[in-house]
């Protein structure tokens, strides 16, 4: 699976994913925080991470797997960079210098990722002037959205003024391989890769069995709402991105489920970006009659491989309800659905299903992502999902880096491909919960007119759920009317 985005990754599909972290240097030592404490802050904790000082070594002609090694020219300052915003330094301008440096690829001959230090954020609503932030980008083949959030932990501490670890730095760079040794190590591979394939063939049968008992006892069904209908967002990209997102009291998030009580956060979060996707389509005349779905990750990392890099996630099918306008109706569909995708992912072992990607050649792998792209297959094939809906829960108390507190995890930034334009992250962070996308600039010109179909979405959600929490509170009252609430991220400029 890691190697799978690394075959993926093109001049148009970088294979990365990130962060837009904004910090409030109040809290450190003379309330401000210079770039080289940041340096120095973060090359006296990369002992804590496997991922900081490990770059790829790829087998000639992809006849195997890439290698990690430790790399024997690591510099910190070359993966750490700084930037200002020009004046004002608003939230607009953040998102726009985001999207640029997510969009360039890493270079994956050194340890794929960088965070770039955006100073000047001094007009963003919400924030004091004076705050800063990270962009991280990492390549997805060294991380999952859980192991980001172990890299997460060990750039951070819990109070501002956490010394260094107390464990001396034991680290020592590798020597690169050279092509000989990595064509060698290839053919042994090559050699016991039938084995491996008749190991996950068997372990499969079981998997495949409770799938169909599943079907037969009527645990679950298949049906057409998991088949997408073809969409604006599934069509060949361009290299340019957009990203914004907006910002939730996490407590007005778990409030709408009082229009449910057994749904989750996450069928809520479902149901808000399927009534925003309903908006937005619906304003360009292009609402599909069936509902969207969307591809949901499902973590199978288990608690002895927290540190450990790559991915280990399995996937389900979620559909969105965006052919339902009404808010309440598309929540108790989305619960539905995706409790049917959870039984049958569960049936078929989501362990399992990370199993099968083991043993693909990564020579075919890479071949056929050359091929969707060269070929445009994107346009004449149709993508098994429209979006992607990832939720990776945040911390839930305050962190600091370089004593600087973490004030927000307002954007996740996500990597997309052909057949992918659109794709969005439910985050957390203390009382707050954001959902973010990351689109491709041809495809969705209108990020802040997109944003606002999320906002009002959610704001469907919570009036109605209120409602039926507090019938009276529903009722019309004769109050004087308030200007409409602008949060942090809702800086609209149309």
């Amino acid at each position: 699976m890691d190697s799978s985005f690394v075959a993926l990754e093109s001049p148009n599909s970088p294979m990365h994913i990130g962060s837009v972290l904004i910090y409030n240097p109040a809290t450190a030592p003379g309330g401000f925080v210079r770039f080289k404490d940041i340096l120095q802050f973060i090359g006296s904790r990369m002992q804590l991470s496997r991922t900081m000082r490990q770059r790829l070594v790829r087998v000639p002609f992809d006849l195997d797997y890439p290698y990690w090694i430790e790399d024997p020219d690591f510099d910190l300052e070359y993966h750490v960079r700084h930037v200002a915003l020009p004046k004002p330094g608003d939230w607009r301008q953040l998102c726009i210098q985001a999207a640029r440096i997510h969009a360039r690829p890493l270079d994956l001959n050194r340890p794929p990722w960088e965070f770039t230090v955006v100073e000047g954020l001094d007009a963003v609503e919400g924030y004091p002037p004076g705050c800063f932030a990270f962009v991280t980008k990492v390549h997805h083949a060294a991380i999952d959205g859980m192991s980001g959030i172990d890299l997460m932990e060990a750039l951070h501490t819990l109070t501002p003024d956490a010394g260094p670890p107390a464990k001396p730095d034991t680290w020592k760079p590798e020597r690169v391989p050279g092509p000989v040794e990595l064509l060698g190590k290839s053919y042994v591979n090559a050699l016991l890769n039938p084995l491996k394939q008749a190991q996950v063939a068997a372990k499969a049968v079981p998997g495949v069995a409770g799938v169909i008992k599943g079907l037969v006892a009527r645990e679950f069904k298949l049906s057409t709402d998991l088949v997408p209908p073809r969409t604006r967002f599934n069509r060949t990209i361009s290299p340019h991105r957009v990203v914004e997102g907006r910002t939730f009291d996490l407590k007005e998030f778990k409030a709408i489920r009082a229009l449910l009580p057994e749904a989750k956060v996450n069928d809520v979060a479902i149901a808000v970006i399927g009534g925003a996707l309903n908006k937005y389509l619906s304003a360009k005349g292009d609402l599909p009659k069936s509902t969207m779905t969307a591809m949901a990750p499902i973590s199978v990392r288990a608690s002895d491989e927290k540190g450990d890099m790559g991915n280990q996630v399995a996937a389900m099918i979620a559909p969105l309800g965006t052919h339902i306008a009404d808010p309440a109706e598309r929540l108790a569909y989305v619960y539905s659905q995706t409790n049917n995708s959870k039984a049958m992912t569960n049936a078929l072992g989501a362990r399992r299903m990370t199993e099968v990607s083991k043993v693909n050649p990564l020579f075919y792998m890479a071949l056929g992502a050359q091929l969707f792209s060269r070929v445009s297959l994107a346009h004449r094939l149709a993508m098994p999902f429209n979006t992607v809906v990832t939720n990776v829960p945040g911390p839930p108390v305050h962190i600091y880096s370089s004593g600087a507190r973490l004030e927000s995890m307002s954007l996740s930034l996500i990597c997309l491909t052909d057949g992918l334009g659109l794709a969005h992250v439910v985050q957390s962070y203390v009382d707050e919960a954001y959902i973010s996308f990351t689109a491709c600039r041809d495809i969705l010109p209108d990020p802040e007119f997109y944003s606002q179909c999320l906002q009002d979405s959610f704001d469907d959600l919570l009036a109605v759920a209120r409602g039926v929490a507090s019938p009276e509170a529903a009722a019309p009252k004769k109050t004087r009317k308030q200007p409409a609430k602008t949060g942090r991220k809702s800086q609209e400029k149309q």
